[in-house]
Parts: C-alpha cells; sequence; structure tokens
C-alpha cells in the first residue's frame, strides 16, 4: 500500500457517496507497500452515527501499477468467495448499482472492508502457527472458487525483471547481488518442479499482509497477487516472509518449524511438496529479491513510499541456496 495519487477531500467524499457507507467523515493516507494508493477511510455508516459512535471504516484503493484491471474481478470475487466460507478476509464493498470497483480519472478504485487487527513485527511461533492454519484454510476454502489467474509474479516475470535492470543495475545495489541472481536464476528455472498439487493461492502472505489479536488471525489482506499456482509455492512465500529478521540476516527456526506445523494441521504437504519446498523458497526468496531490485531503481521520488531492500532477500536466497539449510523443511 502506498499514495501515488492525492485525492481532495471533495473528490473523495463524492467517491465514497457512491457507495450505500453513509457520509465520509475523514480519510487518512496509508504509506506503507509499492503498488497502489490506499487511504483508510472512516463514514458515518448506513444509519448515519456520528463520528466515534458506530462509525464504520473501510480500504479504499486506487489501483495504479503491477495490476491489470481486467484482473479486478477476479481479486475482488475471491475476497467475496473466502468472506462467505469463514475465511478472515474482508468483503469488497460493492457500489449502490452492484459494480466490485469503479473508474476515477481512468483508474480502478474500489472499497474493501476494514478488519480488525494488527500487524505484528517480531511473530512468536504461536503467531507463525497460527497464520500457517489460516493459509491451508484459505487454500481449501478457495478449492470451489470458479476463477482463475495466471501467476503474473511468476517465473517470466524474474526472468524480465533480472534483464531490465542488467547485471550493471544489480551491481549498482550490491556486487555480490548481481552474481547471486546470475548463479541462482538459471539454477532454479531449470529444475522447478512440475506436477504439484495446485489452485488458488495468496502468493503474497508477509506478516504486514496479516492483521491479528494476539495468536488469533482476525484477517488476511491485500490478495492482488492472488494468481492460480503450487499451493507448496505460497507456503514458500510465507516461509521467507515470516521466519526471518526484517534484514534477512537472522533465521528464526522456531517461526519455520510453527509456521509449518500450522500449516500441515490443516493441510498435510505431499512428500514431492516436501521434498520441493528447499527449491521453492529459492524462488520464492528471488521472487522478491527481483521485484525489489526493480522497485529501488523505480519508485518516484516524490511518492508517498518507503522503498524496500532487495539485499533482505538475497539474503534470504543465500540460506534457501546452502544445501545444509534445506533441513529446516525435513520435519515438514
Amino acid at each position: 500500500m502506498a499514495v501515488y495519487t492525492h485525492l481532495g477531500a471533495e473528490v473523495l467524499g463524492q467517491l465514497v457517496a457512491e457507495f450505500d457507507v453513509g457520509e465520509l467523515t475523514s480519510v487518512k493516507g496509508i504509506a506503507e507497500g509499492i503498488s497502489n494508493s490506499n487511504w483508510l477511510v472512516e463514514t458515518t455508516g448506513k444509519d448515519g452515527a456520528p463520528s466515534g459512535q458506530g462509525s464504520a471504516r473501510f480500504i479504499l484503493t486506487m489501483y495504479e501499477y503491477r495490476i491489470e484491471v481486467e484482473d479486478l474481478p477476479f481479486f475482488l470475487s475471491l475476497l467475496d468467495h473466502l468472506s462467505a466460507r469463514g475465511c478472515p478476509v474482508p468483503r469488497t464493498i460493492h457500489d449502490r448499482q452492484g459494480n466490485l470497483y469503479r473508474l476515477l480519472d481512468g483508474k480502478a478504485v474500489a472499497l474493501i472492508e476494514f478488519l480488525p487487527g494488527v500487524s505484528v513485527s517480531a511473530p512468536t511461533p504461536g503467531q507463525a502457527h497460527a497464520v500457517g492454519r489460516a493459509l491451508a484454510q484459505m487454500q481449501l476454502a478457495a478449492a470451489d472458487f470458479a476463477g482463475s489467474r495466471d501467476n503474473a509474479m511468476g517465473r517470466a516475470e524474474w526472468q524480465r525483471l533480472a534483464s531490465e535492470c542488467g547485471a550493471a543495475g544489480l551491481a549498482e545495489i550490491d556486487v555480490g547481488f548481481a552474481e547471486l541472481v546470475a548463479r541462482e536464476l538459471p539454477a532454479v528455472l531449470v529444475d522447478w518442479p512440475d506436477g504439484l498439487p495446485r489452485g488458488t493461492i495468496h502468493a503474497d502472505l508477509f506478516p504486514d499482509n496479516v492483521l491479528m489479536l494476539g495468536s488469533q488471525v482476525t484477517g488476511l489482506i491485500d490478495f492482488y497477487f492472488a494468481c492460480t499456482d503450487l499451493f507448496a509455492y505460497d507456503l514458500a512465500v510465507t516461509h521467507a516472509a515470516w521466519c526471518f529478521s526484517n534484514d534477512g540476516k537472522y533465521f528464526d527456526p522456531a517461526l519455520s518449524a510453527a509456521l509449518i506445523a500450522g500449516y500441515e494441521e490443516v493441510r498435510p504437504l505431499s512428500d514431492a511438496e516436501r521434498a520441493a519446498l528447499p527449491l521453492l523458497a529459492r524462488g520464492a526468496a528471488l521472487r522478491f529479491a527481483l521485484t525489489r531490485a526493480w522497485d529501488w531503481v523505480n519508485t518516484p521520488a516524490d511518492a508517498l513510499v518507503t522503498r524496500k531492500d532487495p539485499l533482505a532477500f538475497a539474503r534470504r536466497l543465500e540460506f534457501y541456496a546452502d544445501p545444509a539449510n534445506a533441513a529446516v523443511f525435513a520435519g515438514a
């Protein structure tokens, strides 16, 4: 999440009025993230309650880049599908005509239910266990979802990003980073597994995309990279996101064990999936190292957003690429 487009109070008020959620009482830009413009919106609610007395909260999102408008029905309908099946996922608020999103100055805008909870910055094993369970539950709940979508941030995109950044561009970030990508990218691509169980996955379940109260997951959010891909790859992405310090320098084996155990309580891994996890984790680390590298170079200077360090995932990649560390998945 971020704010790239700045909208005045009058425009925001008119936009919110297109939804049956009451009158706009406050709005605040959200700086985290990199792909969209987002605002925390508070309204009087359907019954017109004064602010602070039964008021309602929502997330207003304007889609800026990396998200194609034609993909929005998949993303937003998936939220409704999962919410209806009891997953802690925010509903899409349809406008007064029943539309999932609206267009404003050529950009798509959606209103999403606000869920309680906070994103943890130093997760405990209990929280990691709960996230593993929630991830598996989400995957199973989406089994009868009618939509499908190719992974736009999959292997072809990794190759494109590496090519666009170029060896020189990656070396400007760090010489060792360029050498790591040159070694790991072709190795991961040639050995990527086929035939593993697949379905709808989140593909971006970082701690800031999970809301928690204590050890309870109250919200899985930001489904804008959701796609049809390997279930075990989704677990690998989540493992890379949750089991290291933010800078990637420290791996926490307790978080790793708890996350995988929680997942397997709901959806046990097959032997083939378990064997593939070290390679899938290398792919997950490559994906985020390369997208962060591209963003590092291309994020507008005036955007209200904090760039994320590509080397944090380069360090994860180095960890997963070490054969000695494959044992972290052995007990899965």
